[in-house]
C-alpha cells in the first residue's frame, strides 16, 4: 500500500492514534433469565468497566430458541494499562468488576474475552475532510472514522466524503 501513497499521506496516515479497550461476552442458555431491568448502562464510576448491555434486548431479538448475552466494554484507561497483559487474567478481573455492579447475573455457559487494539479514534487524520485519495488511477480511496471521529455522526460523515470523492470517477 505504501507504495503508491507520498511521503506527506503517509505522514497523515501514522499520525492517527486509537484508544484500547477489552469486550467481554458473556453467553447463557435459551431460556437463562436475567433480572436487569436495562438493556444498556453505561457506567461513568468503575476503574474498570464503562458500558454494559444485555445484547439481545438492545437489539430487541428476545426469543425463547436463542440464549440471551451480556456485552461488556472496558474503560479506555484499563484498556491501555492492561494492553499486553494475560488476557485470562484480565477476564477474571473484569468479571470481578462486573459481580461487583451486576451481582444477579447467573454464571454464563461461555464466556469470550476480546482484545479491542484499536478501539476509538483518538487523534484522527489532520486536515482530512473524512476520506483520502491515495491513488487516481486505479481509484483508490480510504475513509473511514479514522478520519473524522469514531461516532455514529463520525462514520456518517466520511461515508458522504467518500460518496462526493468517488462521484466524478464514475
Amino acid at each position: 500500500l505504501f507504495t503508491v501513497i507520498n511521503e506527506s499521506q503517509k505522514q497523515q496516515l501514522e499520525s492517527v492514534s486509537y484508544s484500547s479497550r477489552y469486550a467481554l461476552g458473556l453467553f447463557y442458555e435459551a431460556g437463562t433469565g436475567l433480572a436487569v431491568p436495562w438493556a444498556a448502562r453505561y457506567v461513568a464510576d468503575n476503574p474498570c468497566i464503562r458500558f454494559i448491555s444485555i445484547d439481545n434486548k438492545k437489539r430487541n431479538i428476545e426469543s425463547p430458541e436463542v440464549g440471551p448475552s451480556v456485552v461488556v466494554h472496558t474503560t479506555v484507561t484499563f484498556g491501555s494499562e492492561h494492553l499486553n497483559s494475560d488476557p485470562a487474567e484480565v477476564q477474571q478481573i473484569i468479571l470481578s468488576h462486573l459481580q461487583r455492579i451486576v451481582p444477579s447475573l447467573p454464571k454464563p455457559s461461555s464466556i469470550k474475552c476480546q482484545k479491542w487494539r484499536y478501539s476509538q479514534v483518538t487523534r484522527a487524520v489532520p486536515s482530512c475532510p473524512g476520506q483520502m485519495i491515495l491513488h487516481t488511477q486505479p481509484l483508490l480511496i480510504c475513509g473511514g472514522d479514522g478520519f473524522t471521529r469514531s461516532n455514529f455522526d463520525g462514520c456518517i460523515e466520511s461515508a458522504l466524503s467518500l460518496a462526493e470523492a468517488v462521484r466524478p470517477h464514475l
